[in-house]
């Protein structure tokens, strides 16, 4: 008797489901993906009960001949490709022919459509691949995808989906990378009958970002931008103070296409690592535009990965186009020391006069202020009405503080009519949004501005308070020496101008074959960070010098904790040279101040004009930070005098 028999066409079409349609996110996204290959500018995705009862996918694009509806619905049927030649080259976002068959499989789906140059349309109905009915109606142009009761014949999959809110959340999930990725298409979501997400498809990528993310990540974004031949990136990466402790705000999309991608994701934590602390992640909505015959989008049924052929060439692009925005920008971040309680509008904050009489053309400005933040946070919440975070105390600090600062041009425009008044000052204060260039001569860290300086003094032995332009700026002097060191270090190695110090005893270490072979591999390296380092016999080794910025880390231990880091890193290749830097360089923690020690004035403000040298001097080399700051304004708050 023959053990081995053909699978019949249901079944196959039911395991090939399995692959393809996980979830009702996944059938959302193959239907989307195709309604977006289609052409379509306008895209309205409805979901019932987590997308389990009811998916509808509505869009305006090209639609389907009659020929091809059935023909849709067969495995591997697709109008994407023609041969296999056709792989190394995909533009679209579907390919593979397996969604609608798959979908199909195990769902009741009732297909709407028609063409643009058609009189009328075609209403096509499949119930567990089994086709029912096709008949001519009448409809707009476009296509609507109607998909019922998923999983409805296969009992045993529906039971591993998680509850409905779970499943619309997954929905809501994909939906945001899809409004981000494809600016230019108005999408729209809907859930139980509720409108959940919208946007215009102006093409506007900040516009989109501000919507979903909201005010507190929408200011905080710097822009990226770099043009090749075969690659071009552009969209936005957040400052180091936008962290989060999963990978869920790394966002990156080649082509138009939502991906996971190892290498992309690693020179993006990478370029971050210098600015951030271990274990956070960080915001970026990247856009890459590759030449298809680089990629391999073919090796996962639901092509949220590829590989890319170039894969060290996007890796150093896109470690070198972040961290060189990262290191022309001021990082310090501001410090919210307030403790009113999130929801308080900016309307309703009472700016109380107070008794002094050199308080009264303060008082004067604040109660225009308030008006004008009134007029202004009005007119904000009429045309964001649909974003829930945008009343928190921090975003309440974000827009009096803008406010300040279009006040001061405000009498400039005394001879536009009122309303156009109070339209130009809130597009002004929009601006400030979405500008993200910087007036570097007024950095914290800058040559003019450490002229105005003024040193108050050491606190707690750890910490040293400077004032500068009506913000007090906290300098924690541990991670700035620590900085001081690790730069220099580098720096010297790079420009092989190291100095060693002779060490008298030298130290002689005793190390395996696996640690010998470290050592010999990258000899040249330890050589230009100020190692000097010979064989002595058998399996030991002399330690005859140690970088100078080092002498006081002359320990064996630590030696051994470096050598231990650099045989961990080998996993069965060398360590690039940039890596062995930062593991020396790291060291320079040990080797900084420590809290608890009393500088002087004048070793302070040496300390500060050698940050100033710097590339990065805002975050330690562990990412924690190094100058925090607090406004005059928020001060003014802890201590009532505004009310």
């Amino acid at each position: 008797m023959s053990i081995i028999h053909l699978l019949d066409e249901n079944t196959i079409n039911q395991i090939a489901a399995g692959e393809v349609v996980e979830r009702p996110s996944a059938v959302i996204k193959e239907l989307i993906e195709n309604s977006i290959d289609a052409g379509s500018t306008a895209i309205t995705a409805e979901i019932k009960d987590g997308g389990l009862s009811l998916i509808r996918i509505t869009d305006n694009g090209a639609g389907i001949s009659k020929a091809d509806i059935p023909v849709a619905f067969m495995r591997h049927a697709t109008s994407k490709i023609m041969t296999a030649e056709d792989l190394l080259n995909v533009r679209s976002l579907g390919f593979r022919g397996e969604a609608l068959s798959s979908i199909a499989a195990v769902s009741q789906v009732e297909l709407i459509t028609k063409e643009k140059s058609s009189l009328n349309g075609y209403r096509y109905i499949i119930e567990g691949g089994e086709e029912k009915s096709l008949e001519e109606i009448g409809c707009p142009s476009g296509t609507t995808f109607i998909v019922r009761n998923l999983f409805y014949n296969t009992p045993a999959r529906r039971k591993f989906l998680k509850s409905a809110a779970t499943e619309a959340g997954y929905v809501n999930d994909l939906m945001e990378k899809l409004m981000v990725s494809h600016p230019n298409i108005s999408f729209r979501f809907i859930v139980n009958n509720q409108i959940r997400l919208q946007s215009s498809g102006n093409n506007n990528i900040k516009d989109i970002l501000y919507h979903i993310y909201g005010r507190d990540i929408s200011k905080e974004l710097l822009p990226v931008e770099y043009k090749s031949e075969d690659v071009k990136i552009s969209g936005y990466i957040g400052k180091p103070s936008i962290n989060r402790g999963n990978r869920n705000f790394e966002n990156f999309f080649i082509n138009g296409r939502y991906i996971k991608n190892k290498i992309i994701s690693k020179a993006i934590e990478d370029a971050y690592k210098p600015f951030m602390m271990q274990h956070k992640y960080p915001f970026t909505s990247l856009y890459y535009e590759i030449n298809p015959s680089l990629l391999d989008v073919n090796i996962h049924p639901q092509k949220m990965e590829l590989k890319i052929n170039n894969g060290d060439h996007i890796y150093d692009l896109t470690y070198q186009l972040i961290k060189d925005t990262l290191s022309r920008k001021e990082l310090i971040p501001k410090v919210n020391i307030s403790s009113e309680s999130k929801g308080k509008n900016i309307d309703k904050a009472k700016i109380n006069k107070l008794p002094e009489p050199f308080e009264k053309n303060r008082i004067n400005q604040l109660k225009a202020l308030e008006t004008l933040s009134q007029k202004s946070d009005n007119t904000c919440n009429n045309a964001d009405n649909n974003i829930s975070d945008m009343s928190s105390s921090q975003d309440k600090m974000a827009s009096t503080n803008i406010i300040k600062e279009t006040h001061n041009n405000y009498s400039d425009k005394s001879h536009i009519e009122p309303a156009d008044k109070d339209k130009a000052v809130i597009e002004e204060q929009m601006s400030l949004f979405s500008t993200n260039e910087e007036d570097t001569a007024n950095h914290f860290l800058s040559e003019e501005a450490i002229k105005e300086h003024r040193i108050i003094g050491q606190l707690f032995s750890t910490y040293w308070l400077v004032e500068y332009q009506k913000e007090l700026y906290i300098i924690d002097q541990h991670a700035a020496h620590e900085k001081v060191l690790y730069e220099r270090i580098l720096a010297d190695a790079k420009n092989h101008s190291h100095s060693s110090q002779v060490l008298l005893p030298p130290i002689v270490l005793t190390l395996s074959l696996r640690e010998q072979e470290v050592i010999k591999a990258n000899k040249d390296t330890l050589e230009q960070l100020g190692y000097e380092i010979e064989h002595f016999g058998g399996n030991e080794f002399s330690v005859r010098a140690v970088p100078a910025d080092l002498y006081n880390l002359s320990d064996k231990d630590l030696l051994l904790e470096f050598i231990d880091e650099l045989t961990e890193d080998v996993t069965g290749r060398q360590p690039k040279p940039e890596s062995i830097l930062e593991k020396i360089a790291s060291m320079a923690c040990k080797a900084a101040v420590k809290a608890n020690h009393s500088f002087s004035t004048d070793e302070a403000f040496s300390l500060i004009k050698e940050l100033l040298t710097l590339d990065n001097p805002y975050h330690c080399p562990h990412g924690r930070p190094v100058i925090i700051a607090i406004s005059q304004y928020e001060l003014e708050k802890k201590f009532k005098r505004i009310i």
